[in-house]
């Protein structure tokens, strides 16, 4: 997948193309159904498959401190994104000068002078340009105009007829349901971050740990102690993984994400992991003593060799 960073970006005389539009935070099943529905008919009709996306949440710009957390990074999304068949993404910088292109402005420079689209993919609530100000009927009447035609897909909707959505992802990590979470993702929730020293305790206790640092990437769900894996250069280790501030100790931050490799010494120092996110075993506890976090400690370990092993 071609990645260009910025309508300007895109090489001259790119196209023709099917282009949809859209976050994409999570590229969860939603996206992806749209992204496969956009490759069977640029490969029927011999275009380009593109997605326009956005390097953060409008609501990021219009509404600073209301925007809801992102799911997964712009590095990781653009990751998610090369993993579906796509030809090529657009990733735009939302600002002022975007937010305020008016409606025929924006289908003019960034659908037909720049990538020379013939189908654009969209969802029925669709709006765009200053203000909202365009739906799908003024963008049906602009395809007439400019030679392109409009293709409205639906929901998926998996079950109790609720649709997909990274508003849902987002309460089911927020309560912890990471299985969940994943069967709407389509993968498994994954925090990315620098391995950084801590206070060096869970190796004290038998169970040495691998920090991450608090500036990490992806939504982390909900404390407690969860099954799944730690990634280090491409190599998956079974892990149980500890989120939350540990109130057995004092001193710990919150939302301290900290994994424990099943049966492997690794020197995970400064190097960038993945931590992935199967299932949860339980909540973040208080125990009196030592002796007592110890003993659950390795029934969570091998309730996580279990699941994941």
């Amino acid at each position: 997948m071609r990645t260009f960073p910025g309508i300007e970006a895109v090489t001259a005389h790119f196209g023709p193309s099917a282009v949809t539009i859209g976050k994409f935070d999570g590229v969860h099943q939603g996206h992806r159904a749209v992204i496969g529905e956009l490759r069977r008919i640029a490969d029927a009709r011999g275009l380009e498959s593109v997605a326009i996306t956005f390097d953060r949440h409008p609501a990021a710009f219009h509404a600073p401190g209301q925007a809801p957390p992102e799911l997964v990074s712009t590095r990781q999304k653009l990751e998610l994104l090369a993993t579906t068949g796509l030809d090529a993404t657009v990733l735009l910088h939302y600002d002022g000068g975007l937010a305020g292109h008016t409606a025929e402005a924006f289908v003019r420079r960034y659908l037909v002078d720049a990538l020379d689209a013939r189908v654009l993919l969209v969802g029925h609530d669709f709006r765009y340009g200053a203000g909202n100000e365009g739906d799908v009927e003024m963008l049906r009447r602009q395809g007439e105009e400019h030679g392109f035609e409009v293709v409205v897909v639906d929901d998926v909707v998996p079950e109790g007829g609720r649709r997909v959505s990274s508003t849902w992802i987002r309460e089911l990590l927020d309560a912890g349901d990471v299985a969940h979470a994943a069967e709407l993702l389509g993968h498994q929730p994954t925090v990315r971050g620098i391995v950084v020293h801590g206070f060096k305790r869970g190796r004290e206790l038998g169970y040495p740990t691998a920090n991450l640092s608090p500036e990490s990437e992806g939504l982390i769900p909900a404390d407690g102690v969860y099954a799944g894996w730690l990634v280090d250069g491409g190599v998956r280790y079974p892990a149980a993984i500890s989120v939350g501030d540990n109130p057995t100790f004092e001193g710990v931050r919150k939302k301290q994400v900290e994994a424990y490799v099943l049966d492997r010494d690794l020197d995970l120092y400064d190097h960038v992991v993945d931590v992935e996110f199967v299932e949860r075993i339980r909540g973040m506890e208080r125990f009196d003593g030592v002796e007592a976090l110890v003993a659950r400690m390795a029934v969570d370990v091998e309730r996580v060799r279990e699941l994941v092993s």
